[in-house]
């Protein structure tokens, strides 16, 4: 399956709602606070970024990896630079 290609902040906002519509975590009312990917090398399965340290998880750790192992299926990291827009077009 080919996976299409998120920005860091448009795969960390999807990310963060997965795992802010979970039943538990809506039940509970925590926020979790949900790192921005880091680009990598392409694993065994082709996945090309990492994240670490959600804040706030404790407790929800095998359900953040559920949504994880979903959008790592879905979504790759896009390579490109960011690339700086001047407002002013100076």
């Amino acid at each position: 399956m080919l996976r299409k290609t998120l920005n860091a902040s448009r795969l960390q906002q999807e990310v963060a709602r997965r795992i802010h519509r979970l039943n538990e975590v809506v039940e509970d009312g925590v926020k979790i606070q949900v790192p921005r990917p880091h680009l990598q090398e392409a694993d065994a399965t082709g996945c090309n970024r990492n994240k670490r340290h959600f804040g706030n998880a404790i407790g929800f750790e095998r359900s953040i990896e559920g949504v994880l192992k979903a959008v790592r299926a879905e979504y790759n990291l896009s390579s490109e630079a960011h690339e700086e827009v001047d407002p002013f077009g100076d």
